[in-house]
């Protein structure tokens, strides 16, 4: 069943009930803003707002929607991007292109103009509506773009080169457009990268999506009067897959601009949030929150949270443990999953085993998992392999990416990247990723597009980019620089020249040194993190 019938369904049967809430929180007023908070609330309007939307105007916006796509020619099968920062009408906008029979295209608010262009291109998207976020950016770019006919603009401002998505929907049926859906039809196409760190398209039909509500219903059993704390980038499978469990129970949901510790758990007190979904850094904000006495518990009602749970990066056994400790009666789940598997699912702890937190878990609701050699031949119990999985949600293919496909896909199973073993209970545990990319506060990031920038600058010979651990994030971004013969460069220099890279693809940390490559030109980036990750970082590493 294609999942806009659901959101039919919850039109009709809890039409007058809220379902959406959006809370922004005021910029200005925060004393220290991380680079993860930054970047996740960058360029919001100042002051604190709350606007609501209710199912029926949730199906009113997105049927709305759908007959615009449909009047201006947008057919079955078309491709259509979104460009917008976290805001009410993103779900709307995303399920009107859905049921428009078109596929939605979300795009990474953090895309260069560059980065934009290249995936509109690669998906084939012939439309595209943005926010005020990113005029610039559309603005350098749209007249390279001939293939999108149509450029729709969601805010006050229009720009003069695009057309506004508010007036123009506001003109158009409310009524279902009744286009027929099937499990089979295309319905999204997400963003990853490969080792080259060029972004793959990867597609999904409606049976992905309907899936994923199923499995997160039955990981974490949302039901109707339950209300979900939604935090990270809708853009990203994690976030969009974990509130369809709300879509599914037709229960309630925030939407939470800022991840100030005192700001989630505001957010958590006044709507009464049972269920949050937090990423590693996030969590631990909250908890040196309450150690420094920044925040105290007894000012907020959490009575009512029942359920804190954590994806996208390695989970340390010490931050469940401190968790616990100040949260002791609530539940929490460990959750794995990539956006080739429609985000995360396909690999979970459960509720019930947090005995054994450090693992992902086991394979989720409808999924099977294995450990396999090069060969993809199941390796024995405790040994070393690549992680693949085999379920409802896996990806159709890349798109237009026929290579990339077969070597992902293989009879039905995802090979994942990820180095895993499996315990004597079945519970597996990532050992390391295949790829060198780097996840940095759950967001992956591709060291060779930091290395390619990096080389352009006059004073540098040779430069690997690895990823080394730190106790907020997973892991920061550092730049090991080989200097040219009789070259000036200072640290300063070089954090002056990655200015022009977007703020979290910049280094942490910068160390000069000699660049290792082995006999067919490869750099050795084992030996690189073995150096810096076990032996200590050495006098010329400057952290920002």
């Amino acid at each position: 069943m294609p999942i806009t019938e659901i959101l039919v369904r919850n039109a009709e049967m809890f039409g007058p009930e809220v379902c959406l809430t959006e809370i922004n929180m005021d910029l200005q007023e925060s004393h220290h803003v991380s680079w993860i908070e930054y970047e996740l609330i960058e360029n919001n309007p100042a002051g604190e707002y709350r606007r609501e939307m209710t199912w029926l105007v949730f199906d009113e916006k997105a049927n709305r929607m759908a007959n615009l796509l449909l009047k201006r020619g947008i057919k079955k099968g078309d491709k259509v991007a979104i460009l917008l920062m976290n805001c009410l009408e993103w779900l709307p906008i995303y399920f009107g292109i859905i049921k428009a029979g078109a596929v939605a295209v979300p795009l990474n608010f953090r895309y260069t103009a560059e980065e934009i262009k290249y995936c509109l291109e690669l998906s084939e998207s012939i439309a595209l509506i943005f926010g005020p976020e990113f005029i610039g950016r559309v603005e350098t770019i749209y007249r390279q773009m001939p293939q999108v006919k149509l450029l729709l603009f969601a805010g006050e401002n229009r720009p003069s080169f695009a057309e506004s998505y508010d007036r123009l929907t506001a003109n158009c049926c409310s009524e279902d457009p009744k286009v027929r859906l099937t499990d089979e039809d295309d319905a999204v196409i997400y963003f990853s990268s490969g080792t080259t760190g060029f972004p793959k398209a990867i597609l999904h039909i409606h049976q992905s999506l309907m899936s994923a509500c199923c499995t997160e219903v039955i990981h974490h059993g949302q039901k109707r009067d339950d209300n979900f704390l939604c935090i990270p980038p809708l853009y990203h499978t994690g976030a969009k897959m974990h509130w369809f469990g709300s879509l599914l129970s037709g229960s309630k949901a925030v939407l939470l601009r800022g991840v100030k510790p005192e700001w989630i758990l505001k957010t958590v007190s006044e709507e009464k949030i049972t269920i949050v979904w937090l990423l590693v850094p996030w969590a631990q904000d909250i908890l040196d929150a309450i150690e420094s006495g920044d925040v105290d518990l007894e000012d907020y009602e959490l009575s009512q949270w029942r359920l804190m749970h954590i994806g996208a990066q390695p989970v340390p056994r010490s931050l469940i443990n401190r968790w616990k400790k100040y949260f002791p009666n609530q539940l929490y789940d460990t959750n794995y999953g990539l956006s080739e598997s429609i985000g995360p699912g396909c690999v979970h702890l459960g509720v019930e085993n947090i005995h054994k937190v450090g693992a992902i878990g086991l394979p989720g609701y409808k999924w099977k998992a294995k450990i396999s050699d090069e060969n993809g031949v199941s390796v024995q119990q405790g040994q070393v392999g690549e992680l693949a999985v085999k379920g409802p949600g896996v990806m159709k293919c890349y798109y237009n990416d026929p290579e990339a496909t077969a070597a992902t896909l293989k009879n039905g199973w995802l090979f994942t990247g990820d180095m895993a073993r499996m315990d004597e209970d079945g519970f597996i545990y990532l050992v390391d990723r295949k790829k060198d990319v780097i996840i940095t506060g759950g967001e992956n990031i591709y060291p060779v597009q930091i290395e390619d920038f990096l080389r352009a600058h006059d004073a540098i010979k040779d430069v690997a980019v690895i990823g080394l651990p730190d106790k907020r994030v997973g892991e920061i971004v550092a730049a090991i620089i080989e200097l040219k013969p009789g070259a000036d460069c200072t640290e300063e220099d070089i954090n002056e020249f990655c200015a022009g890279l977007p703020r979290y693809k910049r280094p942490r940390k910068v160390i000069f040194d000699t660049v290792p490559r082995n006999p067919t030109g490869k750099i050795e980036k084992p030996r690189l993190r073995e150096k810096y990750c076990t032996l200590g970082l050495v006098s010329a590493v400057s952290s920002r």
